[in-house]
């Protein structure tokens, strides 16, 4: 392990346990190595590896077992395929039985540059600015800020409040079908926002997109960055 200026230790090694029980190195066994072999692996001492474990603890990745050690808590997580039609709705399917849209809040505002560059608008323009959440069997999966020209889409925040879904709330527009443009996806650690939205611990990995969508003639029509805990969903990448 190499000091990373503003990581702590414990932090980079919850990050290394995380991901390596993400790629199923310690499958086999369903149980973490001892504290002394973590310890020796990373090279530092057990204290710092406690507080690795402690900090997946309260993520619910580990949980330590009386006498047998520290055990991988095995929660299967969500498949988000993310392709040339990216849907919620669609994309979690029957992974799920109960599947909900929230809006958290709604205004109208001038566009940022960089929404306005997303979205191929003037200085000036307004656009229309949604918060909101979705659930998977009442859990929360992402949070999202979305951007849609006003010219066009005013209202849609209503859509979305009744529907729970931006696929039917577009509708409502006369857009029957869209297609995602591109996805921007990287992976930072949760937020004081993201912690509490999508009840996370401090600490936790959050993985980030920033997409565009259009219509069928190549218009955007939304522009969205959205933040999925990384321990409930996955994504796959369509082409």
């Amino acid at each position: 392990m190499q000091k990373q200026k503003g990581v702590s230790l414990w932090r980079q090694i919850s990050d290394r346990i995380r991901a390596n029980i993400a790629a199923g190195l310690y499958d086999a066994s369903g149980m973490l190595p001892a504290e002394t072999m973590l310890a020796q692996e990373f090279g530092v001492n057990r204290h710092t590896v406690r507080a690795a474990l402690a900090a997946l603890a309260q993520e619910g990745i580990v949980r330590a077992s009386q006498g047998r050690g520290t055990m991988i808590e095995r929660r299967d997580k969500f498949d988000f395929p993310i392709g040339k039609r990216t849907r919620f709705t669609e994309g979690i399917g029957d992974q799920a039985r109960d599947l909900k849209g929230v809006l958290l809040s709604a205004q109208l505002e001038p566009g940022s540059s960089e929404v306005r560059h997303r979205l191929g608008l003037e200085p000036g323009d307004i656009v229309v600015k949604l918060d909101g959440m979705r659930l998977a069997d009442g859990r929360a999966v992402s949070r999202s800020t979305m951007w849609f020209p006003c010219d066009r889409f005013t209202g849609i925040d209503v859509a979305f409040s009744e529907t729970g879904s931006i696929t039917k709330a577009l509708a409502r527009f006369g857009i029957d079908d869209y297609l995602r443009e591109y996805t921007e996806i990287s992976a930072v650690h949760a937020e004081p926002e993201d912690v509490a939205s999508l009840e996370l611990t401090p600490g936790a990995i959050v993985l980030v997109t920033h997409a565009l969508n259009t219509d069928t003639a190549g218009r955007p029509i939304q522009y969205a960055i959205t933040r999925f805990p990384a321990d409930r969903v996955q994504f796959t990448i369509r082409s």
